[in-house]
């Protein structure tokens, strides 16, 4: 197996180059003999993510690390499906692994949303002691109960930030009866509702256009997506209120899974690991850089007091509704990297 005294660094141009460079056809060098597993791996990530750049790099140290027992062909940017068609494939067994947003996972697995909860990480000291501690463990249990394997830690699907035309987001009060994108998420919805604003689902590649016929005020994602989605073009200001922050898990299917000799579990735990912790740290430079490039691109970046809206959610009932969904031990897993939520 190849080594690397330490990470690679992506700056913004790298991880663009690097994903410019997945093609849009099965990712797949044809081994010189045949191998004894071929597998698939798909992501509905767009080729700018980080996280498909780190999952080639971990498929081919597979291939290597198995000397081609294992070939994982690899199928990004949602070329054998939609999300939803993607989960339903990696359960019945039509592709063996799956990368997808905890967001998406949840509609199918409720408990993957308590990484969603509203305004709860404070930062990404509390994030990573959340998912790669207890909480992330009660987590990967329930995923495995229900038709899927958790295969590797997760990676970093990015805080979301709100972003708007006519008037920057401060406060909840800045949220009544304001016109927001979410994507299909009970969490979502429920969030923005608590807070009065009017939550609407548009699918990401309507968003643009959404905006621009000011079908809705503004919407919410990570800065990688609203880079990618050029919405700084029909939106002014950038409300940095990490409200919600979302992971991407690596799921596999069991039978495929299980099916593996013990070493080649081994192995693909442990370079799909290592990618997960090596894209953590490209998200981490890539939304600073971001950051300035969106400034330059027009964007007002608004720091907000988050406090006032946990408190407003509080108030509202919001924790203890959802403290009851999830139930006492996943809440106080929660809790013991987040503080006192309510």
């Amino acid at each position: 197996m190849s080594t690397s005294s330490s990470p690679r660094r992506f700056s913004r141009r790298t991880v663009l180059k690097a994903a410019a460079s997945i093609p849009l056809v099965s990712i797949w060098t044809r081994p010189a003999r045949a191998a004894e597993f071929s597998y698939k791996l798909a992501t509905g990530q767009s080729l700018n993510q980080p996280i498909n750049p780190r999952l080639k790099e971990a498929i081919d140290r597979i291939r290597e690390a198995s000397s081609g027992r294992l070939e994982i062909r690899f199928f990004p940017a949602s070329q054998l499906g939609s999300d939803t068609d993607l989960l339903m494939q990696v359960r019945s067994g039509g592709i063996e692994f799956l990368n997808i947003a905890g967001s998406v996972l949840s509609t199918v697995v409720p408990l993957a949303a308590i990484t969603n909860l509203g305004f709860a990480f404070s930062d990404y000291d509390q994030v990573w002691r959340g998912v790669d501690g207890e909480l992330g463990k009660t987590i990967r249990g329930q995923i495995d109960k229900t038709g899927y394997v958790s295969v590797s830690k997760a990676a970093d699907n990015g805080f979301r930030q709100i972003t708007s035309t006519t008037k920057a987001i401060k406060t909840p009060d800045d949220l009544r009866s304001y016109r927001i994108r979410v994507p299909v998420s009970p969490m979502f919805t429920s969030l923005f509702q608590t807070l009065g604003a009017n939550p609407t689902s548009i699918n990401f590649n309507e968003l643009y256009t959404a905006l621009q016929a000011h079908l809705v005020d503004g919407q919410e994602n990570g800065l990688v997506a609203i880079d990618a989605g050029k919405l700084y073009e029909v939106q002014k200001y950038v409300s940095e209120t990490n409200h919600i922050w979302d992971p991407f898990w690596l799921l596999g299917n069991p039978r495929a899974f299980n099916a593996l000799p013990d070493d080649l579990k081994t192995i693909v735990r442990r370079e799909f690991d290592r990618a997960s912790v090596e894209q953590r740290a490209d998200v981490a430079r890539l939304n600073a850089s971001l950051q300035s490039q969106l400034s330059g691109k027009g964007l007002t970046f608004v720091q907000v007091d988050r406090a006032p809206f946990r408190t407003a959610l509080a108030k509202a009932g919001f924790y203890g509704q959802w403290r009851d969904k999830f139930g006492a031990g996943a809440w106080e897993a929660l809790e013991a990297v987040t503080g006192k939520i309510s």
